[in-house]
């Protein structure tokens, strides 16, 4: 049985989306139930005030949502490369060339996977399997 081109291009679509957003959300759960109040002093550090810190929930946890529902996701694509980007920034600058000290790997992969994944979701769109996809699948 073959899969035809435009079947196995819109469920490697689904399927980038549902990793990249399904994984995403555990990170963005956690900081519901914990807070945000921990990145202040990050944030300080580099002059930026505290409320900044609440853009991790969009990038966290409505984006991911709209990465699994298929809607909007170029939008909530871009919000979690930002979100990477800030955490990497902030978080993480002291790990960009380091590897971890346990089983090896960059130390900041994960958060690279994430960013790097959200980039390919904004090019690549949703694909057919998406709210409000259509019959033609864009977006």
């Amino acid at each position: 049985m073959a899969i035809s081109t435009d079947h196995s291009k819109d469920l490697g679509k689904l399927i980038l989306r549902l990793a990249v957003g399904g994984l995403l959300l555990f990170h963005g759960v956690a900081k519901l139930q914990n807070g945000v109040d921990w990145m202040a002093p990050l944030l300080g550090a580099v002059g930026l005030p505290a409320f900044v810190a609440y853009g991790s929930y969009l990038g966290e946890v409505v984006a991911p949502l709209l990465l699994l529902a298929g809607w909007q996701v170029r939008v909530a694509a871009l919000l979690v490369a930002v979100d990477m980007s800030m955490a990497i920034g902030l978080a993480l600058r002291s790990k960009i060339f380091a590897l971890k000290e346990a089983g090896g790997g960059w130390a900041i992969e994960l958060e690279m996977l994430f960013l790097l994944g959200a980039l390919a979701i904004f090019c690549l769109g949703a694909g057919r399997y998406a709210v409000g996809a259509g019959s033609k699948g864009k977006g």
